[in-house]
């Protein structure tokens, strides 16, 4: 059966043939279809996977969360050991009134191995970190071998933590080479706690730097 449009009367649509009615309804349909989608489904579609996003993103939050609350009481617990190990730690440190007994302690450990000191210089200057201070101090000591060794076990082994640098060791010349003597050259790190003051004009000082960099 051949369509011949010509033919077709458009006020006339009832008479149509069959095959012309259903070509035109088909037509129709995709019409509207496009239409439907052109004016207003497509924005659906659009906000459907928006909401599809913020599903997942909400649904990975929620796992989060509930690994979080699941995992609760072994978050305290690590909190805990972390804070027993740190005020272990802290207790290492001296404060301000006690860094004299130490660089006594570290000159007795030297002495008490029968070495001598040829130089014993605390840098007067302090290196402060976030709640510690760092001092260090140059020496010079003279021994034989086993108790430079000795003195350096023996420094490790302080109730407060002392740490050994730059460390050179040389040999004497004239007696001191006969005699085995050595030098040693090194330098000796003390540390200490900043107390609540230090720390208040540290954070104070942090502040200021802040809000210089802030009117730049």
């Amino acid at each position: 059966m051949k369509l011949d449009l010509k033919t077709l009367d458009l006020k006339d649509i009832a008479n149509w043939q069959l095959l012309p009615k259903a070509v035109a309804l088909a037509v129709l349909f995709v019409a509207i279809l496009g239409a439907g989608y052109w004016f207003d489904w497509s924005q659906q579609f659009k906000e459907l996977e928006t909401e599809r996003t913020k599903e997942s993103t909400l649904r990975e939050t929620f796992l989060s969360k509930k690994k979080q609350a699941i995992n609760l009481d072994t978050y305290k617990q690590q909190l805990a050991d972390i804070e027993q190990s740190f005020g272990a730690l802290l207790k290492q440190l001296p404060n301000k009134s006690e860094m004299d007994a130490l660089l006594i302690d570290i000159n007795q450990a030297g002495l008490g191995r029968g070495l001598q000191f040829e130089l014993f210089k605390p840098d007067a200057a302090e290196k402060a970190s976030e709640f510690y201070s760092e001092r260090p101090i140059t020496i010079r000591i003279s021994g034989n071998y086993h108790d430079l060794g000795a003195f350096a076990s023996d420094i490790a082994r302080l109730p407060r933590i002392v740490t050994l640098h730059n460390i050179n060791i040389a040999g004497g010349a004239g007696k001191d080479a006969q005699s085995g003597i050595l030098f040693m050259d090194a330098v000796v790190k003390t540390y200490r706690y900043l107390d609540e003051e230090e720390m208040a004009e540290k954070k104070k000082k942090a502040q200021k730097d802040i809000k210089k960099e802030a009117h730049k």
